[in-house]
C-alpha cells in the first residue's frame, strides 16, 4: 500500500512511501486487539480499593440480646454484616489488576490495529517536523492544515522530540508518542494515526520480528 508523504502545511510532496504488508497489511485478528487493549486498561487500575471486613471492626463482642424468646432472629455480635456499620461480606481488597500477555501476542495486536487504521485510510505520513522551540500555536496549525483540530489524533515520532511533545501537551483529543511507546489502545483510541516519516522504518523493524 502507497501512501503520500505530506509536509506540516497538508499539501502533498510529491513523495509517496511503500507500507510494508507484514504490518498494514495483515489479517486482522480481532480476539488478539481485546487482550492487549484489556490489559492496558488494566494495567492503569490502582487496585487501592479496600471495605473493613467483619474482623476489622470496632465494637462490643458482647451478645446483643437473649438467644431465645425475642421472636426474632438469633443475634451475637453488632459487627454482624446484616447490622448498619457492621462489616461487608467478601469486601474489596487491594490487589493488582494485572495480567501476562506474549510478545508475540501484542505485536500481533498492534499490526492488526495498524491494518484497521489503513483499511479505513486513516493513516497519515508526515514528513518530520522540526519545531526550534515548543509552541502550542505552530503544533495547532499542523492539525488545521491535516483537518484534525478537533478529532482524537495519535502523532508517532520516529526519535524523541521534546519540542514536538511539549507543544502538543495542552491539546485535549491529541497525543505523541515515540515508535517504542506505541500501544494498540492508542492506536484504536484515536481516530487518526499520524506517522512521522523517520518512524515508519522503525515500526515495520519492530513489528515484523
Amino acid at each position: 500500500m502507497k501512501v503520500a508523504v505530506l509536509d506540516k502545511t497538508g499539501k502533498d510532496t510529491g513523495r509517496k512511501v511503500e507500507l510494508s504488508k507484514d504490518v498494514f497489511g495483515i489479517e486482522p485478528n480481532d480476539h488478539a486487539v481485546y487482550l492487549d487493549v484489556k490489559q492496558y486498561l488494566a494495567n492503569q487500575r490502582q487496585g487501592t480499593h479496600k471495605a473493613k471486613e467483619r474482623a476489622e471492626i470496632v465494637g462490643s463482642t458482647r451478645k446483643i440480646k437473649k438467644q431465645k424468646g425475642t421472636g426474632t432472629a438469633r443475634a451475637g455480635s453488632i459487627k454482624s454484616p446484616i447490622f448498619k456499620g457492621g462489616g461487608r461480606v467478601f469486601g474489596p481488597r487491594p490487589r493488582s489488576y494485572s495480567f501476562k500477555l506474549n510478545k508475540s501476542l501484542k505485536r500481533l495486536a498492534r499490526k492488526s490495529a495498524l491494518t484497521m487504521k489503513a483499511n479505513n485510510k486513516s493513516i497519515v505520513v508526515l514528513e518530520d517536523l522540526q519545531m526550534d522551540a515548543p509552541k502550542t500555536k505552530d503544533f495547532t496549525a499542523v492539525l488545521k492544515s491535516l483537518g484534525l483540530e478537533n478529532k482524537k489524533s495519535l502523532f508517532v515520532l520516529g526519535e524523541s522530540n521534546n519540542n514536538v511533545y511539549l507543544s502538543s501537551r495542552n491539546l485535549k483529543g491529541t497525543e505523541v508518542v515515540s515508535n517504542s511507546q506505541l500501544s494498540t489502545y492508542q492506536i484504536m483510541n484515536a481516530n487518526s494515526v499520524v506517522l512521522f516519516e523517520g518512524s515508519l522504518e522503525e515500526i515495520e523493524q519492530n513489528l515484523s520480528k
